[in-house]
């Protein structure tokens, strides 16, 4: 019998995954190309992206201590809920802006611009707790012996509502009118906080815990420092989400300006990218269990390079697809296997600090990697033109990816189950 059928916390958890993450697709599309309608300067349009990763480098810490003290079903319902009532926010927002897209240097424009970075901003955040605590709740639902094939049914349907579903369905929604995908994005918040308060969690041995926040937080850097591969996975991560956030953050404008596609198909060229992502869920634990997961993940590296090669060479969407296809499906592949790796390692009662400590390195170059592409192309494009000008952030990720391939192969070594 599957999982899914077998586990009925797993399907509430697997649902609200869904649900939550076709909210997440809608707005993955309807942020950037908000930010476009205000303003066409790429740093400003790079600022949007940073302020909602923003809060994984400033919050990540003590994101992990909140999961460990405090009860993880509550922390991802309440974060659900605050982020609902934020997108509606952003409703109002647009409601109150003037008809997009802007005129150049429009007046308007710097005010718009900050408000959607506050709101980008504070709905990071909350995504930090409710990611931690969803993460670290996983073990509490599902055997452990189960793990890479839950975690590969979670990795593909966030993609497929995420990137496959998601972002056709804001382009649409866009060509209706602009505030649609965020009335959208909210209800999807309510529905999931919804599924999450029905999950009955399996126990958790309840370990006292040392008295004092920072007490805690450097019990968790302590189990980190003394775990060399965890760390190394970590930095290894740092380096990959920066380049690949420097691609993200410039694609809305190649996909514009030099593929010269509307909302709805660049919606379509991101579901590509999904397709990837379904099948390294899909099939990366049978990769795993056939090769191993140090052969899964030093052959994910080797991939990493080609896609960005790819985005800087072409102007065909068909092309940029398949790019954004592999891209995905390597990094897919990469997921199953470390987080996976993480969960059966971390003892349960360090799990949510030993995970933000993780995601401080990991996922805190995200926004530096954002601001980054957009201050490059800014310098760069009055010297060499915007079009070139765009791809150079492509050419950097495609070297740093080599170089990361060539320190993973005489680096890495991860253990058998």
């Amino acid at each position: 019998m599957s999982l899914f059928a077998a586990n009925r916390n797993f399907r509430l958890l697997f649902s609200a995954t869904a649900v939550s993450n076709l909210g997440d697709g809608i707005s993955a599309l309807a942020f950037p190309w908000l930010a476009t309608l205000i303003t066409r300067d790429p740093f400003l349009i790079s600022a949007v992206a940073a302020a909602t990763r923003l809060p994984w480098l400033l919050f990540s810490l003590p994101a992990g201590v909140i999961t460990d003290r405090m009860d993880r079903q509550r922390l991802m319902v309440g974060a659900d809920m605050l982020r609902m009532v934020l997108t509606m926010g952003v409703v109002g927002l647009i409601l109150s802006a003037p008809p997009m897209p802007l005129a150049d240097n429009a007046a308007q424009a710097m005010p718009l611009i900050l408000g959607l970075c506050a709101a980008a901003f504070l709905l990071g955040s909350a995504e930090v707790v409710r990611d931690n605590a969803a993460q670290t709740a996983l073990p509490s639902v599902v055997e452990k012996t189960d793990l890479e094939r839950a975690n590969g049914q979670l990795w593909s349907i966030e993609q497929i509502m995420g990137q496959f579903v998601g972002p056709p369905i804001a382009g649409l929604l866009i060509a209706i009118s602009v505030p649609a995908p965020f009335l959208v994005d909210a209800a999807t918040f309510g529905i999931a906080a919804f599924l999450i308060w029905q999950i009955a969690m399996l126990p958790r041995v309840q370990v006292q815990q040392t008295a004092g926040f920072w007490r805690q937080m450097k019990e968790g850097v302590a189990w980190m420092r003394g775990q060399p591969l965890i760390l190394r996975l970590a930095l290894m991560l740092g380096v990959l989400n920066f380049v690949t956030m420097m691609s993200a953050t410039m694609l809305v404008l190649l996909s514009q300006e030099l593929m010269g596609l509307e909302a709805t198909e660049h919606g379509f060229l991101l579901t590509a990218g999904a397709a990837g992502g379904v099948c390294g869920g899909m099939i990366g634990p049978k990769l795993v269990h056939r090769f191993g997961a140090q052969a899964c993940v030093l052959g994910a590296l080797i991939v990493f390079p080609f896609p960005f090669i790819l985005l800087a060479l072409t102007t065909n969407p068909w092309l940029a697809g398949g790019a954004l296809f592999l891209e995905m499906a390597a990094g897919m592949t990469w997921n199953v296997v470390t987080v996976s790796l993480r969960q059966r390692l971390i003892p349960d009662a360090l799990l949510g600090r030993v995970n933000s400590i993780y995601r401080f390195f990991g996922w805190g170059s995200i926004p530096l990697g954002a601001l980054f592409a957009g201050l490059l192309v800014s310098v760069l494009e009055g010297a060499i033109g915007r079009d070139t000008a765009l791809r150079v952030p492509y050419v950097f990720g495609a070297i740093v990816c080599v170089g990361l391939a060539i320190y993973g192969a005489l680096r890495l070594r991860l253990p058998t189950r």
